[in-house]
């Protein structure tokens, strides 16, 4: 092996990031969110980054992976999948059985947290991999297809700002049709964006649907997305389905479960789309063969790394199925990992979400930028982000200080600050 190419140390530092008062099914994102940045650091004097979810469930398995990597390659990504299985046992990982309030990501449990937790082991290798060898990312993953990464805006229903606590932001509520096309048209006024995704679930049906149709007439033509995370029943997916047909570019997750999924496939001609009844490849047979899905949103977070969200990519092409590519609160680190993989993916045919212009805070040194809704695919060495050590330090001394409160992301528990009563809904919830 290659000293130079060997892990001589490993940097975890969880981070808690603000987060605007964005709604869903489950309650309301709290007023900062956890993070972890994981650094990989060579013999060679070589320091790559990576990202991933802060919660308690995460950062147990973390650590110990942090521990039993040093003196391991660089280039040793297959071995971080038996390594994680062989240290992290999952007997302090939280097993669900429900959908995951924090992601909304679907049925949650220790295998799926260890692939969360490796991949962003993985990206920081393979940063620290492409800044030895003078590589971008996209080149050791086969080379890029395409030389910038459209994004689609991420509309939510939101609060003008936190009950409690929190950073304050210009934005403004957005509780009803007007306030989402209004955010619609500062989202392609700043960023240029083209087409546009809406977080529901969180208003009756009819009162989504609304917002949808008016999102349809402010911007005719441009592809709109629906996604209310699970929180309908079969007959109420297909109502809206039936009242926004030649509408929607696809509805996301209406219902929960594969079965139910397939259930609203059988039945109408809008496309479905899913990043919680397939997140692991062990997921793929059901729903492909019942036709549940006809679009996978990929997450390398959700999969293990840009190797495993390749493999998804080359399975929807086998299956005829499309791909596209879920996001959930992220920093600058995720993002460039993100625009790397797609951008070697081939007939990647629909726009990527991002949460990223909601987030105000980053940890690295210069904030990525939409130009007409796309991002460019670096080609500096690595990733082609630095960390800033003032604000990781800045964002790390929060989480210490931290009561605990945040540590958790818990948007029930943030949906009660503002509103004592409330209870998660079950789902599902119409």
């Amino acid at each position: 092996m290659n000293t130079a190419l060997a892990i001589e140390d490993i940097r975890l530092t969880p981070v808690l990031v603000s987060d605007p008062p964005l709604l869903n099914t489950q309650g309301v994102h709290q007023p900062y969110t956890p993070r972890l940045i994981v650094e990989v650091v060579t013999r060679g004097g070589t320091t790559g980054v990576g990202e991933t979810y802060g919660d308690g469930a995460y950062l147990e398995p973390a650590r110990s992976l942090a521990e039993a990597l040093p003196g391991r390659a660089v280039t040793d990504l297959n071995g971080l999948f038996a390594l994680a299985d062989e240290v992290c046992d999952g007997s302090h990982a939280a097993v669900d059985d429900r959908v995951d309030a924090g992601g909304l990501r679907g049925v949650r449990n220790a295998g799926k947290i260890r692939l969360s937790v490796v991949s962003a082991f993985e990206v920081a290798c393979l940063d620290a991999l492409g800044k030895t060898l003078g590589l971008p990312v996209h080149a050791l993953l086969g080379g890029k297809v395409r030389d910038s990464v459209e994004y689609s805006a991420y509309l939510f229903y939101r609060w003008a700002h936190h009950p409690q606590g929190g950073e304050r932001d210009d934005w403004g509520a957005a509780l009803d049709p007007a306030g989402i096309v209004a955010q619609a048209r500062r989202f392609a006024d700043t960023y240029g964006f083209a087409s546009f995704k809406l977080k529901g679930g969180v208003f009756p049906p009819d009162q989504e649907i609304a917002a949808i149709r008016a999102l349809a007439e402010a911007f005719p033509g441009r592809p709109l997305r629906l996604d209310p995370n699970g929180a309908w029943s079969v007959p109420t997916s297909l109502y809206v389905a039936d009242q926004l047909t030649g509408v929607l570019e696809y509805l996301e997750d209406p219902t929960s479960g594969t079965e139910s999924m397939a259930a609203v496939s059988a039945a109408t001609d809008v496309p479905l789309a899913t990043n919680m009844c397939v997140t692991t490849l062990a997921e793929v047979p059901e729903a492909f063969a019942t036709d549940a899905v006809q679009i996978v949103l990929g997450d390398h977070h959700y999969w293990g790394g840009l190797h495993r969200t390749r493999e998804l990519a080359a399975l929807c092409r086998t299956f005829g199925v499309g791909l596209s590519m879920h996001s959930n609160t992220h920093l600058g680190i995720s993002l460039a990992a993100m625009t790397h993989v797609a951008a070697t993916v081939p007939g990647l045919a629909y726009a990527c979400d991002s949460h990223y212009p909601w987030q105000t805070e980053d940890v690295i040194t210069e904030r990525h930028t939409f130009t007409d809704g796309r991002l460019p695919v670096s080609d500096v060495p690595g990733l082609g982000v630095e960390l800033d050590r003032d604000r990781l330090a800045a964002l790390h001394r929060r989480w210490l200080e931290d009561d605990g409160t945040h540590r958790e992301r818990d948007d029930a528990a943030a949906m009660r600050r503002g509103d004592p009563e409330w209870v998660a809904p079950a789902i599902p919830r119409w």
